[in-house]
Parts: structure tokens; C-alpha cells; sequence
């Protein structure tokens, strides 16, 4: 466990606001853990921008991981589709809970326009490497 005592936090639906993030056709919601954890987590919810239009192969994120200890996300509308290595093609829908094992290479090949996930991962802030192929032990299962 952490020195660092956790503070208490609340992000109040009323006063939700949806800015720009990682992915230029989606928008995040932070829900402000990370102050309260001193950088340990972070927790947002993520939809796609109203003005993103409709062609779900523009929403997909190319191969890429992330170098995170935890990362874990629930969908609470929609559906999202995704390919993992060593896991293959996964769609997931509105009540589905995905736990990414640190550092699994993956993309998003596609989603609905109404999609929203919640998405919790930890630390706070890392990196996001962008990953040329699927590494081959994976591709070949």
C-alpha cells in the first residue's frame, strides 16, 4: 500500500464535462480519482464525439499498448470491438467487464456510435506505445 492517504472524491453527474483525450474521436469524462489517489489511478468515463460521424472504421486505434499495472474497463452502453494478442476477437457489450493484462498489445477494430465505457487503470499517466504488429506467437494462436 501506498504512504499516501487516499482523499475523498466525488464527480457529480450534473457537472460532467467530456474533453479531448488520447483518441481525437472520442471524448473522456475524468472522474477525479487521480488527484485523490496522488496519481496512482485514473478513472474516466469514454464516448464517441457527437461530430465523429458514423463510419466505425474511422474509430479504431491501430495496434498499440500500454504500459500500465492495471487497466481494466466496463461498458455501460453500446458495444465496442477489440482484437488482443494471444486472445484474438472479442465483442463486448453493455454490462461487460474487460481486465487488459499490463501491457497486452491490442486495438479497437470498431464500436458503436453510441458506445461508453468506463475505464480505470493505474498509474495515472503512462505510456502508450504504438505497436507495428501483432507479435507472432500471438498472431499464430
Amino acid at each position: 500500500m501506498s504512504d499516501a492517504t487516499q482523499l475523498f472524491s466525488v464527480s457529480r453527474a450534473e457537472e460532467a464535462v467530456f474533453t479531448t483525450g488520447l483518441r481525437g474521436f472520442m471524448e473522456y469524462r475524468d472522474l477525479g480519482i487521480e488527484g485523490a489517489t496522488h496519481g496512482r489511478f485514473r478513472a474516466h468515463v469514454i464516448r464517441i464525439k457527437a461530430d465523429a460521424g458514423g463510419a466505425h472504421d474511422l474509430h479504431t486505434t491501430g495496434l498499440h499498448q500500454h504500459q500500465c499495472d492495471f487497466q481494466m474497463f466496463y461498458v455501460l452502453k453500446g458495444w465496442i470491438r477489440f482484437v488482443y494478442e494471444g486472445r484474438g476477437e472479442h465483442t463486448f457489450h453493455a454490462g461487460d467487464c474487460v481486465l487488459q493484462p499490463p501491457g497486452i498489445v491490442h486495438n479497437e477494430l470498431e464500436c458503436s456510435d453510441d458506445v461508453e465505457v468506463l475505464e480505470i487503470y493505474s498509474p495515472a499517466v503512462h505510456p502508450t506505445v504504438v505497436v507495428g504488429a501483432m507479435p507472432e506467437a500471438a498472431a499464430a494462436r
